[in-house]
């Protein structure tokens, strides 16, 4: 067949398959006209009007060469399509692997055969021009190894993981390794306890394949939860710590696939109501189905089905999901040493697409960003609309993986330099506005009002009858943490553990302000922890509160789910701040709780009541990073060498080029004086 096969993606939910170029393509080495990404979308588009939008047709052409991936589900046969080295046919590998039954081991077989153009690009050029898609350069082809990982378990409690390739035929498979490609896992061995055998288990039976490869884990797997809602969905928050255990153990292969899948999706058409939002969404969670494929009753295609926030609770669009997905791949290379990932032309830019949209100029005049109720981990009303602490230090840490992977050209230059003003101004504006201990309350509630100056003591004109009742007693005479939220007039003096969290892990905070928050959750420790590590916020917002600021949410009664619950997920969180603040002993202490618990209560996803005794009255069992987290946290403990690669030390080039030096009205007490000194 000498035509090549091209199929066509609709602008909702394609199938595993890629559109690789047009006629003109560049992928194997052709010189294409310079074509914006805009084109490219707009040219998909047009390709894909006169199509069904759930469904996939292949249309030929004899004149380009074009690469086409499709996952076919047939109830007799597993298959994968894969083109040859010729790019001028497509063939089928299938039984081509086969694994010895007979041997008592558990054994997952990866293809390593690309299901998407974007595992072969290797390099960026960096003489190219900002808003022209680079070209791509494919070293080797699909001539690439297949592997298998094998666990074994021995009976002195060691989990070995054995890395081979199965023996294929050549004439289905080649078996040179692609050029550049890190085609091994390191291996593995270490003692575990039993309850981390139950918690890998668990772990591993939530992965989710797409087309023959592994792409993310479930949020929830209780086979006795007969309406899983979207907890059957891979969401993008939910998938970090359990990547995180995968790259820990040396397993990185699922963590690169969700990584370029969910960039895939990035691009796709969002649209609620007739509006688009911007083009770096990434999407919530996204979910693998089977569909019957065209004309075959009995063949059955893949899909990826993503929600941008069109089918979430509010209709709130992630904007922690870009964050997360920049940290994971920061993360992905530090762990696995393949900084080719990051140096990737599509994977560049994705990276410029999320900062775009978080960097856009507004009517805003704080750093921080600005967003509405819902839009992260505490996904349903509880009153952080404005500029919650949670997004700010997600947004800095994101800021800061930015400035390390981006590639320096004149494409990027701008961009780089919009990074370096923002990081500096959101980390003056976080820690001097943001930060409270005894001192700074005592200072509020002395505030004078109503104060028209730029020297203004107050000005956010701050009531000091905001100070609420129960901080004025709770606040430690050591210690201090970073506010919920800020805005005019506003400021919630509830304590959000992810936010100050991520303020100590990415030195977001000063060393100081950073060692004042752990000293506050040692103090406060039966409030923050108690029975079960960690409460998401604290206090619980009750009576005409909670009735006010939640809409009477039934699910965020006192004490409960996020308005008060315990969320053992944040627990890997508090293990890395830990390490990094050298007190590991505190972080010990509370995987000793949860390590007493959670097997024992099916690993749920949150606990209920002030202490956390309950779980949660609509808590998921099986909860995968409440599973992922106590493993992450594990082997940080294990290897805190491992940890210095996951957080960041305090920048000293941000101080020296401070904002506060730009003024000298209004900036004298900046925060950054002690440590720049």
């Amino acid at each position: 067949m000498k035509s090549s096969t091209c199929i066509g993606i609709s602008s909702m939910k394609p199938c595993c398959r890629f559109l690789i170029s047009y006629r003109s393509s560049s992928f194997f080495g052709f010189s294409p006209p310079k074509m914006s990404r805009s084109g490219i979308r707009n040219l998909s588009k047009s390709l894909s009007k006169a199509v069904d939008r759930r469904r996939v047709h292949s249309c030929k052409h004899s004149k380009s060469q074009v690469v086409g991936y499709k996952c076919l589900a047939d109830p007799n046969r597993r298959a994968f399509s894969v083109s040859d080295s010729s790019w001028g046919q497509s063939r089928v590998v299938s039984d081509s692997f086969r694994v010895d039954k007979g041997r008592s081991r558990d054994v997952l077989v990866i293809p390593r055969v690309a299901s998407d153009f974007r595992n072969h690009s290797t390099s960026v050029e960096h003489h190219v021009n900002e808003k022209n898609f680079e070209r791509i350069y494919i070293q080797g082809g699909l001539n690439v190894k297949p592997l298998v990982i094998e666990r074994i378990e021995t009976g002195d409690g060691l989990v070995k993981e054995d890395n081979t390739g199965i023996n294929a035929s050549e004439s289905d498979v080649n078996t040179n390794d692609v050029e550049g490609s890190n085609l091994t896992e390191p291996r593995i061995e270490r003692e575990v306890s039993e309850i981390e055998k139950e918690a890998w288990n668990i772990l591993r039976g939530a992965v989710v394949n797409y087309c023959g490869n592994p792409v993310g884990t479930v949020a929830a797997n209780d086979p006795a939860d007969k309406q899983p809602l979207n907890y059957d969905q891979i969401f993008i928050r939910d998938f970090v710590p359990s990547a995180l255990a995968f790259l820990l153990n040396g397993e990185a292969e699922i963590v690169k696939n969700f990584l370029l899948h969910t960039l895939q999706l990035q691009s796709w058409e969002k649209t609620v109501d007739c509006y688009s939002p911007g083009q770096g969404l990434m999407p919530a969670s996204f979910k693998v189905r089977t569909v019957p494929r065209d004309g075959s009753p009995e063949a059955f295609e893949e899909v990826l089905d993503p929600d941008f926030g069109e089918s979430a609770i509010g209709r709130v669009a992630p904007v922690d999901s870009g964050l997360w997905w920049i940290i994971l791949l920061r993360a992905y290379g530090k762990i696995t040493g393949d900084y080719s990932l990051q140096d990737r032309v599509d994977v560049q830019t994705g990276i410029r697409l999320i900062l775009n949209l978080c960097l856009t100029d507004g009517f805003d005049m704080f750093p921080s960003l600005l967003v509405t109720d819902g839009s992260c981990m505490i996904d349903r009303r509880m009153g952080i609309h404005g500029h919650p602490l949670e997004i700010q230090a997600l947004f800095y840490s994101a800021l800061r993986c930015s400035r390390e992977m981006l590639t320096v050209n004149d494409a990027t230059k701008n961009l780089v330099a919009a990074i370096n003003n923002r990081l500096s101004a959101l980390s003056f504006h976080i820690r001097e506005y943001y930060w409270v201990d005894i001192k700074k309350i005592n200072e509020i509630y002395r505030y004078n009002t109503e104060e028209y100056s730029t020297d203004a003591i107050n000005k956010f004109n701050i009531y000091p009858d905001q100070i609420p009742s129960w901080l004025v007693d709770w606040i430690p005479d050591e210690g201090g943490y970073f506010i919920g939220n800020l805005q005019p007039a506003h400021m919630d003096f509830r304590f959000f553990t992810l936010g100050n969290l991520w303020a100590i892990v990415s030195s977001l905070g000063t060393p100081k302000q950073n060692k004042d928050v752990l000293d506050l959750i040692e103090a406060k420790w039966d409030d923050l922890v108690a029975n079960m590590p960690l409460k998401i916020i604290y206090p619980a917002l009750e009576s005409d509160e909670w009735r006010i600021i939640t809409g009477s949410d039934p699910k965020n009664t006192p004490w409960s789910y996020h308005n008060g619950g315990s969320w053992p997920t944040l627990l890997w969180q508090f293990t890395l701040a830990c390490i990094k603040m050298g007190k590991p002993e505190l972080a010990q202490k509370a995987v000793a709780l949860v390590e007493e618990r959670l097997a024992v209560d099916q690993w749920p996803e949150y606990y209920d009541t002030r202490s956390g005794r309950f779980i949660g009255k609509q808590s998921r069992l099986y909860q995968t990073w409440t599973v992922a987290s106590f493993l992450t946290s594990k082997m940080l403990l294990q290897n805190p060498e491992k940890a210095s690669l996951l957080f960041w030390e305090e920048d000293y080039e941000l101080l020296e080029t401070c904002v506060c030096g730009l003024s000298k009205n209004g900036r004298r007490k900046c925060s950054r004086l002690g440590p720049r000194s």
